[in-house]
């Protein structure tokens, strides 16, 4: 079944980019059922699978390159499902979004629906070169729709995403191979490899290894210094474009900290933690001071990408660091930063659809050309005020549970990582900041005639915003989804 939800969005893709005569709004309506169809099928996925002896769900397994020790192999736990769930609610809510769009409507959907099944992929693969097929296709997906669908100068941002991105798929594939020299026997089965590690008693060969998968990882997230595509990427971007290269594209790179780097090569990454401890802090203040001076609202929500990507930087780096009665903080910092990947899709997908809108509505992204937004669009502005302080980690929503969690599981085994609560601060002065500047006084400049919310965009944005709440209210289902896998995690770092 597994399978089927993978694949089910692409074949649809491929029936869409070739039914020439289908009507742009017959496209639309197609895209919304299929990722819809996929996304029931996944939930019942969810509460129907159980797991096996190796904790994984779902498991299927198909020779193909035998003779590499590569297979098709396929499988969720903790790790993966929530960030399945959260590819599948992405998608839905990028289709709602483009009910109405006009801009070659059929080939767009085919092309989204590409991406879907390769963000899919990447999460449920339990293969090394599976997973890095399914990432690689992911940048190329993400360069077609940037460069076809995008504004500005969408051609240059396109190139840049891509050489960078390809760039870091490449260290990463070196590191993949690093990985199956160092197994015995050799293999790219990721579940064998997190089972018995690789090169193990080589501490230097191990280094070298770690190096290039946390290369290629960082660039994916993207964390400093590997940041400079985000910013045109996110600014030229269509908006569902930024929604999953924020929402999905930079949590394969996180996702890889906790499924490839960190479980394969246990005792580097127990030696190097304090360099991915530090990488963490500095994303999360860098992010945060660039943000806060930015005018541009698309450039803004880019950056603190980067200061929140970098909160799961610091708790997986903090999770490296085994010392006497720190395995509670371990496992609470690795199940923070799990919960830090699914709440961030969330808001930031909303916030990114909320820069969209203004947009649309008068061509511009420049905050100091808005004022007094609230009087003529106030659906806009109630939506915007509560993705804000969702993003600031308030209480009563997801980003609260995350942060605590990370902080709380950080500072338990590095106490010199709350030098990265400020960037908490940070963040809630520029939204806030932002907020008045846009919505509040006088109605004036392009917020002149601004028009309100129409109804596809409220309900897409109120999914992604009423599962921002419920997990923020009632996070326990989550949780003990992430808890079981953050805890055999942590069992495979210790010495």
């Amino acid at each position: 079944m597994l399978s089927i939800i993978l694949f089910f969005p692409v074949i649809v893709g491929a029936a869409l980019a070739l039914w020439r005569g289908l009507p742009a709004r017959a496209a639309g309506l197609v895209w919304l059922a299929a990722t819809l169809i996929d996304l029931a099928l996944l939930i019942v996925l969810t509460f129907t699978a159980d797991a096996g002896a190796n904790g994984l769900k779902a498991e299927e397994r198909v020779n193909w390159m035998p003779q590499l020790g590569s297979s098709y192999h396929l499988g969720v736990d903790g790790l993966s499902l929530p960030l399945l769930l959260l590819a599948d609610v992405i998608f839905v809510v990028c289709a709602i979004w483009s009910l109405r769009e006009s801009d070659r409507p059929r080939p767009q959907a085919a092309l989204f629906l590409f991406l879907q099944t390769t963000c899919l992929g990447l999460f449920a693969a339990q293969d090394l070169i599976l997973f890095f097929v399914f990432f690689d296709l992911s940048i190329v997906g993400m360069y077609f729709v940037i460069a076809g669908w995008g504004h500005g100068n969408p051609r240059r941002s396109a190139l840049m995403f891509f050489i960078y991105t390809f760039l870091g798929s490449l260290a990463l594939l070196l590191g993949f191979i690093g990985l199956y020299l160092g197994a015995d026997p050799h293999t790219f089965d990721m579940v064998e490899l997190s089972q018995r590690g690789a090169f193990t008693g080589s501490p230097v060969a191990a280094g070298f290894v770690l190096a290039a998968i946390v290369l290629g990882l960082a660039v994916k997230t993207p964390t400093f210094p590997f940041h400079s595509w985000l910013a045109p990427a996110h600014t030229d971007a269509p908006t569902i474009g930024s929604v999953v290269l924020a929402s999905l594209l930079l949590k394969m790179g996180t996702y890889g900290f906790v499924r490839i780097a960190m479980p394969m090569l246990p005792d580097a990454w127990r030696s190097w933690a304090w360099v991915i401890v530090i990488l963490g802090i500095v994303a999360v203040i860098f992010g945060a001071l660039v943000a806060l001076v930015q005018t541009n609202i698309k450039r803004m929500i880019a950056f603190t990408s980067i200061n929140h990507m970098g909160y799961v930087i610091l708790a997986v780096g903090a999770a490296g660091v085994v010392g006497r009665n720190t395995a509670e903080a371990q496992q609470l910092a690795i199940a923070g930063a799990v919960t830090q990947m699914v709440s961030h899709g969330l808001i930031t997908g909303a916030l990114f659809l909320l820069a969209g809108v203004f947009y649309d509505r008068t061509g511009s992204y420049d905050l100091g050309q808005y004022g007094g937004l609230a009087g003529p669009a106030p659906r806009f502005a109630g939506f915007f005020a509560v993705a804000a302080f969702a993003s600031l980690g308030l209480p009563g929503f997801s980003g609260f549970i995350a942060e605590f969690q990370i902080f709380t599981g950080s500072i338990g085994t590095v106490p010199w990582a709350l030098i990265a609560l400020p960037g908490i601060l940070i963040t809630a002065v520029l939204f806030l900041r932002a907020f008045q500047r846009v919505f509040t006084g006088e109605t004036k400049g392009l917020s002149v005639g601004f028009a309100d919310l129409h109804l596809r965009e409220t309900m897409a944005l109120t999914v992604l915003m009423a599962l921002v709440v419920l997990i923020g209210v009632v996070p326990g289902p989550l949780l003990a989804m992430i808890e079981p896998a953050a805890e055999l995690l942590v069992g495979n770092l210790q010495p």
